[in-house]
């Protein structure tokens, strides 16, 4: 039975990189007769310029009836002017929340290649391998009211409401439970108790859920310990489960213990298991059509999309395998390339090191 995969490449680099997640999908097809599927279409900075918005819902419901979404980047200088309600970024949020695509995970893993590319101390972070668990469809990026008014004197005032219902808490404290069950068994829960009530919510609904997963080891954290926490000792995390705006943060800052932003993939997955697969980074249009991007995070997410929601454990395993390969023969884009001159290194191009993996898989 074959699979259908939507592939949203959107703007700056994202072309670029979801180009050669193709090349290794074309070779998987090839090599393992995995009979899957793919069309194209426009999300972000480039659907507006098309059709006026940045997302059509023609579109969602493409990704709606497809098996996975492979995502590049949305957004970028150009757009920036644009009414906030139609900007790139919007259109990312839509098909978020159209899809309830509740579920953000975002792995940190430091591959041993790279250790001396991490901004930390090789014995801080070698062996690291965190996964935060981000809620993804609620909290203050949703939450209403929201704008900008004028006060009586005249002043303008923005304002957004954090805001979490109990069973939104609910639905991702199971999810991340149970994937700490699969990994080492131990969860932290991120927020900020002491001065949100909805923090406070939170707190209450994680430490009831524990009595259901009594071999999980369940913690807690105020958001400015664990920022301090990720750069101080992160080898002391095993699952993160946070909220929406402190995910996005707590997030980005562990990719850079990795050694770069650009090799770190990321699933937004919703409760049937349709996932959105992407890299953390962004569109980069400072560097876009340089071919000096690197596609190693777009690769892997591909690998989380077959593994996640094609159920194609084989596929991804190759690929991952495949990855660690290019590494070992010391090919390395800008973004992971060491300082001064390393013997048995290699600088590639976006290209090349998507020919490499590609080569990698036999």
């Amino acid at each position: 039975m074959s699979k259908n995969i939507l592939l949203l490449a959107g703007d700056g680099i994202g072309p670029e990189i979801v180009n050669e997640a193709v090349k290794v999908l074309d070779r998987l097809n090839e090599k393992m007769n995995l009979n899957v599927n793919y069309e194209h279409d426009l999300m972000g900075g480039c659907a507006i310029d098309a059709h006026g918005v940045p997302l059509t819902d023609d579109t969602i419901a493409k990704a709606r009836a497809s098996d996975g979404i492979l995502l590049g980047a949305v957004g970028g200088p150009k757009w920036d002017a644009l009414d906030r309600a139609i900007r790139p970024e919007k259109g990312l949020l839509k098909i978020r929340a159209e899809l309830d695509l509740f579920s953000n995970l975002r792995p940190a893993i430091l591959y041993p290649q790279l250790a001396d590319a991490s901004s930390l101390k090789r014995e801080l972070v070698e062996g690291l391998d965190i996964l935060i668990v981000r809620e993804l469809t609620g909290g203050i990026y949703f939450g209403e009211p929201r704008g900008i008014r004028v006060l009586e004197n005249g002043e303008r005032q923005g304002y957004n409401t954090l805001v979490y219902n109990e069973s939104e808490i609910e639905r991702i404290g199971r999810n991340a439970f149970e994937i700490a069950q699969k990994r080492g068994k131990r969860l932290c829960s991120v927020e900020k108790a002491n001065v949100l009530e909805v923090s406070g919510l939170w707190r209450e609904v994680m430490e009831s859920l524990a009595a259901d997963y009594p071999d999980v080891e369940l913690s807690h954290m105020y958001v400015d310990n664990a920022a301090m926490q990720l750069v101080r000792a992160p080898k002391q995390f095993d699952v993160i489960v946070t909220g929406n705006l402190f995910g996005d943060i707590l997030s980005d800052c562990a990719a850079m213990l990795t050694g770069s932003i650009g090799m770190l993939p990321s699933a937004s997955l919703n409760a049937d298991g349709l996932g959105m697969y992407e890299p953390v980074h962004g569109s980069a249009p400072d560097i876009a059509n340089q071919g000096i991007a690197n596609p190693l995070a777009t690769i892997l997410s591909l690998e989380m999309l077959l593994r996640y929601s094609l159920g194609m454990a084989d596929a991804a395993d190759a690929i991952a395998k495949a990855v660690g390969d290019v590494l070992d023969q010391g090919l390395r884009t800008a973004d992971i390339l060491p300082q001064g001159v390393s013997e048995g290194i290699t600088k590639v191009s976006t290209s090349e090191m998507g020919d490499a993996v590609v080569k990698a898989l036999g």
